[in-house]
């Protein structure tokens, strides 16, 4: 079955002389290497890029989400038994992972994603774990026609959501095109990239497809949202909550957005419920993170990191299912889970919620809208010429938007400032 996991859907041998590297660290090469790695340096994490020289990008969050992935790695190595422990992803299918899980996401972080998802809404849709997998699958250009043509496990690992984009029947009426808050994506695969899907599960049973597959519905959301994913998934998944819910916080201290105070009165009830003793550890962490002494902050920061990543541990997620690719997940324990989800929470409601951020996100929202209207309304004379050829063969007008929407996905927070100023003017 290794055979199977390791395969490559171009099924071109790797061969090159002298190379002796295993596919994992091929696979977090072709990442590495990519130019849609190389444009998160320059792509919105919380605050916008150029707002200040020291907060996250989505580069930087990348490269400490894998770190962390394989801190997680390790410590699971430490604890599970030697069957289990054979189970696990090395370090360097953990990176490409981690490296690999933020390519989707367009400029201007979740404002433009759902910026291009209400543009898309006839059209199949836009999410940026959807788009990441087109982006390794079919887009970049390592190979002609299979993307970056990574391993089957490689794109297991990354289907965070793996099922389809439900199927809008007719478009929904629009009263207010400046309030997109109704039209947030499903999490899900573009229907475009089922044959990406339908070959990365291949390997499954039916049995255990339709269990991995199951659904859940969504709360204030007209969508379903996938219930399961692999067990590399859900420890990427980890390791990138663990660094918006830490570094994002540490950016917030840092620039101001946060203060003590404030710290106080969000944790206080969510913190009351955990046992004494790390109550007062916790309690020692929040000093240390707003000490005016930068090295008593950092280290406060890892202290939170370590206390999370030592609880992680395995589960059978789905028991009645044979393969163990997606039988088993990592999780934190109970205490652990709970202090992040009041950290992501905290970061959530007391900064990305500030009005200066959302006028931001309502700012760069609408330039994207723009974009996607001017580029749709005359594609052979605005896009660039590459872009006109892909247009220009596409089997329909549906496929042809996707072409588009592919195009202002790709571009970074710097570059779709400059084309609306190019376009527009203002």
């Amino acid at each position: 079955m290794t055979a199977i996991w390791e395969a490559r859907r171009s099924a071109i041998p790797d061969n090159r002389p002298k190379d002796h590297r295993s596919p994992w660290q091929r696979d977090r090469a072709r990442v590495l290497h990519s130019a849609a790695f190389r444009r998160l340096q320059s792509k919105t994490q919380i605050l916008g890029i150029g707002q200040n020289d020291f907060y996250r990008t989505r580069l930087t969050h990348s490269l400490e989400a894998a770190q962390i992935g394989t801190g997680l790695v390790n410590q699971l190595r430490l604890n599970s038994t030697p069957e289990l422990r054979a189970l696990l992803p090395d370090d360097s299918l953990m990176e490409a992972l981690c490296l690999a899980h933020d390519l989707g996401h367009p400029p201007f972080g979740h404002g433009g994603e759902t910026a291009l998802n209400f543009k898309m809404l006839g059209a199949g849709g836009f999410e940026g774990n959807g788009q990441t997998l087109r982006i390794v699958a079919k887009l970049e250009p390592y190979t002609e026609h299979h993307g970056m043509d990574l391993t089957r496990r490689t794109l297991l690992g990354l289907l965070k959501y793996p099922v389809l984009q439900p199927l809008i029947p007719a478009l929904p009426e629009i009263n207010n095109q400046l309030n997109l808050s109704a039209w947030k994506p499903a999490k899900a695969i573009f229907a475009a990239d089922s044959d990406i899907l339908d070959w990365v599960l291949a390997p499954l049973s039916d049995q255990d497809r339709q269990h991995f597959q199951q659904l859940e519905l969504l709360p204030k959301s007209p969508w379903q949202k996938s219930r399961y994913k692999a067990l590399d998934a859900s420890i990427m998944e980890l390791a990138d909550d663990i660094a918006y819910g830490v570094h994002d916080l540490e950016d917030a201290i840092v620039l101001g957005n946060l203060r003590y105070q404030q710290w106080l009165d969000f944790t206080a009830e969510p913190f009351s419920q955990l046992d004494p003793a790390l109550q007062q550890q916790l309690s020692q962490l929040g000093s240390k993170l707003f000490s005016p002494k930068h090295h008593l902050r950092k280290d406060a920061i890892g202290s939170l990191v370590n206390q999370l990543i030592t609880s992680v541990s395995l589960y059978q997620s789905l028991p009645a299912c044979q393969e163990p690719l997606i039988r088993y997940n990592a999780r934190l324990a109970d205490d652990e889970q709970h202090i992040l989800q009041t950290l992501k929470n905290l970061v959530y409601r007391c900064v990305i919620q500030l009005p200066e951020i959302q006028q931001s996100r309502f700012r760069c929202q609408n330039m994207l809208l723009k974009l996607f209207d001017a580029f749709h309304s005359d594609p052979q004379r605005l896009l660039p010429l590459n872009t006109q050829a892909r247009w220009q063969a596409a089997a329909d007008c549906t496929a042809q938007l996707r072409v588009i929407c592919d195009y202002i996905s790709g571009m970074t927070d710097d570059y779709a400032e400059r084309m609306h100023q190019t376009l527009f003017g203002n």
